[in-house]
Formats: structure tokens, sequence, C-alpha cells
């Protein structure tokens, strides 16, 4: 019961926190991947919505050239909201569950395990950020709605979160749920399992000791498998987010998550899944190699065993 009072008081807050002076340094990079993982998509075309074709350079200085600097960081607000809930959950999901599934007789975390849990405490995790990143997606979009000539579809993240449920109710923040976890769940198990599992395998394997080398290492792998398995699901996840929806809250564009992945790959081809790789493996790769540091070192500091 200590334990579990110990991890839940600290690894969470201190998750939290960090993630929260992290996400506003990153944040560009990922409204221009938002913004990449909209072009193009044909569902919009067959309702009238035209955008123009850019790589991740000219989406960004478009962005900075038609709708001014700041608005990079359009949506920051809300994504801070969602990494406080998504990093706190996640973290100390994981280490419970990993306590409670159990360790090998040799002292080893098997791969499927780590990947068991990994993929558990992403999805709790995100289905309880979930209404944050619907608010987040929208507001990003928002410039370009403007642009296009289209009236705002919200004011600011208070009035985002009343504009959706006066709309469709409670429920309706829970939009895009599916495949928003779909993608967290990939994710972390890019994550959290890549970076547990290839820790431990240079401590075992390698003369590397518990510094942040190894730290370092195993957080450059995790970036990179975290940004390969979830782009699919985060295309889906950003397109169901931010489609027009109905007098009854409903989507128009796409039934569920597999019609928006069909009508994806038919329309624009499977490359079309990983639009907004780029940005997203350049912001999530120094964001892991930042997190997992910063995070290894403060348990250190504060007399916490090693992840």
């Amino acid at each position: 019961i200590l334990h579990l009072f110990q991890n839940i008081s600290w690894g969470g807050p201190w998750a939290s926190c960090f993630v929260s002076i992290s996400v506003p340094v990153t944040f560009p990079l990922d409204l221009t991947k938002t913004r990449l993982q909209i072009q193009g998509e044909v569902a919009l075309r067959q309702h009238g919505s035209q955008t123009a074709y850019r790589g991740m350079l000219g989406t960004a200085l478009g962005i900075v050239r038609e709708e001014g600097p700041l608005k990079l960081w359009q949506g920051a607000t809300p994504a801070v909201y969602r990494h406080i809930v998504y990093s706190g959950v996640r973290m100390v999901a994981y280490e419970q569950l990993r306590d409670v599934l159990g360790r090998s007789e040799d002292d080893r975390f098997p791969l499927w395990k780590a990947a068991i849990g990994g993929m558990l405490a992403g999805a709790v995790g995100q289905f309880m950020a979930s209404p944050t990143d619907l608010v987040k997606v929208q507001m990003q979009m928002e410039g370009r709605r403007r642009l296009e000539g289209k009236p705002p579809r919200v004011h600011g993240v208070y009035h985002a979160f009343l504009k959706i449920v006066s709309e469709g109710g409670i429920r309706a923040l829970w939009a895009g749920w599916v495949p928003n976890v779909q993608r967290a769940a990939l994710v972390n198990l890019g994550d959290l399992t890549t970076y547990d599992t290839v820790k431990h395998f240079l401590l075992r394997n390698s003369s590397l000791q518990d510094t942040s080398l190894c730290h370092g290492l195993a957080s450059t792998c995790s970036g990179l498998v975290a940004a390969t398995m979830g782009t699919p699901a985060d295309v889906i996840k950003t397109r169901i987010m931010n489609q027009p929806r109905g007098p009854n809250g409903r989507g128009i564009l796409y039934k569920s998550s597999i019609d928006c992945l069909i009508q994806s790959v038919k329309g624009e081809g499977f490359i079309s899944l990983y639009k907004g790789f780029l940005p997203t493996w350049m912001r999530m790769a120094p964001w892991s190699m930042t997190f997992w540091l910063s995070f290894e070192q403060i348990r250190k500091t504060m007399g916490i065993s090693s992840f």
C-alpha cells in the first residue's frame, strides 16, 4: 500500500509537471503535424474544402505568414491540460501494472508483459484525457478555417468545451476516443515498452551502467518506435476529431475509425497514413529523450529507484 501511494503521490505529479513545461516548446511541430494530416483529405474535398499541398517547412512558414507567428501555439492550452492528465496517469498505471504482472525468475520483465503494460497504461491515460485532445485538434484548425472564409467554431478552451457539450452532450467530449485510445496504446507500446525493454537489455548485456548514457540510448529508440507505430492511428484520430458535425453532434464524413481508414487508404493511398510523420518524429524524439533523462534524474535525486 505504501509503495502504491508513493508511486501515485510522486510519479504522477512530477511527470505531469515536467510535460506541462515541455509541451509549449514542441507544440509548433504538433500543430504542423495536425495541419499536414488534414491536407489532401478526400472526404473534405468532396464537401468543397480544398487545402494547399505543402511539406512540413512550407506548412509551418505558411502558418506564420498567413496567420501570424503566435498561431503556431494555437491549441497549446488544452495540449498542456491533456498531458497533465495523460502523462500522470500512464506513468503511474505502467508501474502498477509492472508490479501486478510480475517479473520472471531471473528478475526480467518479459517483452510480452511490457507490451501489455505499455498498451494498457497508454489506453487508460488517453481515455481520461480524450476531451482535452478533442478541443486541441479543433482549436489547431481554426486558423485554416478563417483563411478558407469559414466561421470560427470555437473562441477558446472554455467555449470549445461548452459548445461540444451543448451540441452533443457529455458523451460528445469523447468523440474520436476509439482511434485516440488506439493511437495512445501504440505510442506507449513504442515509448514505455521500448524504453523499459531497451534500457534493461543494455544493462544486462553491455558494460553500460544505469546512467544518463543508457537512458539516452533507450529513449532514442523509444521515440523512433513510438512515432512509427503511432502515426497511422494519429492521422485517423485527427481526421475524425476535425470532421464537421451534424445537428445531432455526429460526424458527417466518417461513420467510424474503420470507415475513415478505408476512405483514406482508398482515396489517397497507404502513404496517407504517415502524413505528418516527420514533424511527429522531430517532436517526439527530443521530447522522449528530455522526458526520460529528466524523469530518471528526478527519481534519483528524490531517492526513488530507477524506472
